[in-house]
């Protein structure tokens, strides 16, 4: 093999071999710049999603108060008519001692009621 074709054999060697060097740093750059897109379009939908996160924070806050004072709504409804019916009871209770008629002692939790109001 003469020198001139040990150059171009060598000159083509070098020359892959830099194609490959240079392929290799094309494709880590590549992935760099893919990396840094992806954080920068994190970075830019925080706040849009930080929005998002409040406003369904909120709807769930507005359906709890709502489902909060429709409970605290019947709860006083439900006392309520238990205090009439313990009047009601009372007042037939009453009824029947002044006509000479024993009621049947009230359940224990009726009982507790009467004393406690609780």
């Amino acid at each position: 093999m003469n020198a001139a074709a040990t150059v171009t054999v060598v000159g083509a060697v070098l020359t892959l071999i830099g194609v490959a060097f240079t392929a290799r740093a094309t494709t880590r750059a590549a992935q760099a710049t893919a990396r840094a897109n992806t954080a920068a379009a994190q970075a830019a939908a925080e706040p849009n999603q930080r929005a998002e996160d409040r406003a369904a924070f909120e709807a769930i806050k507005t359906e709890l108060r709502t489902e909060l004072n429709a409970t605290r709504e019947e709860v006083k409804g439900l006392r309520s008519l238990v205090r009439s019916f313990a009047w009601y009871v009372g007042e037939l209770t009453s009824q029947m001692r002044s006509n000479g008629i024993e009621p049947p002692a009230p359940p224990s939790r009726v009982d507790e009621y009467n004393r406690t109001g609780v």
